[in-house]
Parts: structure tokens; sequence; C-alpha cells
């Protein structure tokens, strides 16, 4: 289990495919606190570590996992929000996120608030709406509120802080995001 609030940031290292998976390696300030067979949520995606290799580490996402999310898309050099899971005795600061990204989103429009911005984006249209005004909803990884909401559309807002401190300074037009 994860709260959405990201850690660090990893840097994607290498991608190497293997049948129809494709193995990830990555280098973080955290990767010596990191096991072999722990969970860590890439993007909001929960992975296992499946090698540790001095500051780098590596993960396997499967066929399915690369489908439903934006991991397929990740090139060498590219930085990913990172969280690990969250002790049983630790705050939750977000909310609780399981690391099974639901669907993917496209950023349709960036906006400068004068000390915060608003990312609008745009997903397939649902049996249901995925998003709810003012709900919880994980973007990469990162917990947020739901601005506004439609059938195809959705905003948050975004403070400086979490600008900076997540891959959110990397979304643009056409970027496309996991949604949890």
């Amino acid at each position: 289990m994860f709260t959405g609030i990201i850690e660090t940031m990893s840097k994607v290292e290498r991608i190497e495919k293997e049948g129809s998976n494709v193995h990830f390696t990555f280098s973080s300030s955290v990767t010596h606190e990191l096991k072999i067979d722990q969970s860590v949520a890439h993007n909001g995606v929960c992975l296992t570590v499946v090698k540790i290799d001095g500051k780098k580490y590596t993960v396997t996402a499967i066929d399915e996992t690369l489908k439903r999310t934006n991991l397929g898309e990740l090139k060498t050099g590219d930085l990913v929000n990172l969280e690990r899971c969250m002790p049983a005795n630790g705050r939750f600061d977000g909310h609780i996120v399981q690391g099974h990204v639901d669907t993917t989103a496209k950023c349709i429009e960036v906006k400068d608030l004068n000390g915060s911005w608003e990312f609008v984006f745009e997903h397939e249209k649902n049996k249901n709406n995925i998003t709810v005004e003012k709900g919880s909803i994980t973007i990469n990884g990162v917990s947020l509120t739901v601005v506004r909401s439609t059938e195809t559309t959705f905003s948050v807002h975004v403070i400086p802080y979490t600008f900076e401190h997540t891959n959110f300074k990397d979304i643009k037009l056409g970027t496309r995001i996991n949604l949890e």
C-alpha cells in the first residue's frame, strides 16, 4: 500500500526486453535501502525489485502492465516518481493508493496560475466517470484532488513543491499519465 506522497525520483538507466516482459534498471537515492522482492511504486505502478547492483536496481513489468500504463513509453534518462510501501506504523499523508493503475489519460492543457499550475487531462469515455470533483486521484503516483470533472476530462492544481519534486515538471501537451 502506498500514500501518493512521492519520496524521490528515479532515473531510467537501462531498458531490456525479454519476451513480452521489460526489465527497467533505475538509479535512485534510496537504492541502498531497497531489498529484493520489495514492492515499489514507479509512476504509481507497483513493481517488484528483482535485482540490486550497487546504486542501481531492476524491476520487471509484464505485458499487461505495459499496455495499461505509461511505462512502455519510458526511455533511458526519463525520471519516474518513486514511492516505497508505507510502513504499518507510518502516516497517511496522501490517500490510500494500491499501485494498481486503472487507466491512462493524456495532458490536453497546462495553465500557469501565477504560483501554481492547472493540468487538464483527457481519458477515454468510461461506463462510469472515473473522477469526482474534490475527490482523490493518483497521477503518476502523486496523490492529488480533482478540481473539475467531466465525462472525459478532469483537472488538478499542482503547487510549486509538487511541481519541482515530481515529474509533473516534465508533463507537456500530449504526455500520457497513469491514473488510479
